[in-house]
């Protein structure tokens, strides 16, 4: 028999509970109305426009899982590096990578490789090296969704070494490499990897300008008057010696190189400011150049790596990743296979 007291505590205890469903509930579309506010205001800042009504509620969505994502990593208060909520907020991981990040590593096999180093012998370096203050980068580009990593890279370095042999700093044609370097392994916005487009341009007796040749960011037929137009050489290139991060920064002393990295975390994706030492693997996915070296503030040994997703992508679209890791291979494969052109 239930005592009239049990009946008060079950009342209570229900009328608690109810209180506290609504509480719940109340603080979740608090949270979700919040959400669709800041969902709005990424929208307006980044010209984000979608189809129709069933496609903006699938990326809000997103939106909302990566935004957690973002802030659970910042609240960490031990790590070097931050994350943001950048123009690729709306996308998976698996959409993002899958757009963007195609060196063809497993093209790539080991009797293409070269089996000189001439910065072999190099004994001392600089304590710090930006191929920036030399004058020896262009602007950081964007690739879009073209998977053309592997040629940003290429032009990068060779943009580089034209600019330290002849002097002048000249912007280089991605296109031309996406167009006309076909013949082999490189398949335009499909992928493709540097040292094949090092072999195109010395075959090709040099690269145009992105004036000349601008960016598309699609697969195009080739422009052969443009492509018979030759301002930057190259004479040759040559890999830097696998996973030894000393050979790489001898070559990174020396001229700025194409690397590749394994870029397929979310934290990369996120990626926005302060020295990354996140977790990444070795499957190499994605073409980058490094124009520098140094220690951070807080005495974390980095490379300063040039990418091309724009400049509201990290650091105005440059990424530091610790250097001198454990790992012979260095911090996501990033010393597997540097490479650099000649001159």
């Amino acid at each position: 028999m239930v005592t009239n007291n049990q009946m008060h505590y079950f009342s209570f205890t229900f009328v608690l509970c109810l209180g506290l469903w609504a509480f719940q509930a109340t603080s979740r579309n608090l949270q979700d109305d919040s959400m669709h506010e800041r969902h709005e205001q990424w929208m307006g800042q980044y010209g984000k426009v979608y189809k129709n009504a069933k496609e903006r509620e699938k990326r809000f969505g997103i939106f909302k899982e990566n935004v957690n994502y973002i802030e659970v990593s910042n609240s960490v208060g031990n790590k070097s590096y931050k994350l943001g909520i950048n123009e690729f907020a709306d996308l998976t991981n698996h959409e993002f990578v899958a757009s963007r990040n195609k060196f063809n590593a497993y093209l790539d096999g080991s009797s293409t490789k070269t089996t000189t180093f001439k910065y072999h012998n190099v004994s001392a370096v600089p304590s710090t090296v930006d191929w920036r203050l030399e004058g020896a980068v262009t602007p950081v580009k964007d690739q879009g969704q073209c998977g053309c990593c592997w040629a940003f890279s290429a032009v990068a370095s060779t943009e580089g070494i034209h600019k330290l042999s002849t002097g002048n700093l000249v912007s280089l044609s991605e296109q031309e490499l996406v167009d006309c370097d076909t013949s082999g392994e490189d398949q335009g916005c499909e992928g493709g990897l540097m040292d094949d487009a090092f072999k195109f341009i010395i075959q090709n007796n040099g690269l145009n300008t992105e004036a000349e040749y601008p960016y598309q960011g699609v697969d195009g037929t080739c422009n052969t008057n443009e492509e018979g137009n030759h301002v930057a050489t190259i004479s040759g290139y040559e890999d830097v010696p696998a996973n030894d991060e000393l050979a790489l920064q001898k070559a990174v002393a020396n001229q700025p190189i194409s690397v590749a990295i394994d870029a397929s975390g979310s934290d990369f994706q996120f990626y926005s400011s302060g020295v990354f030492t996140g977790s990444c693997g070795t499957e190499l996915d994605h073409g980058v150049a490094v124009v520098g070296y140094g220690v951070s503030e807080d005495e974390i040994e980095y490379w300063l790596v040039k990418n091309s997703w724009g400049i509201k992508w990290g650091e105005e679209g440059y990424i530091r990743m610790q250097r001198g890791v454990d790992a012979l291979e260095g911090l996501c494969g990033i010393a597997m296979q540097a490479s650099y052109p000649t001159a």
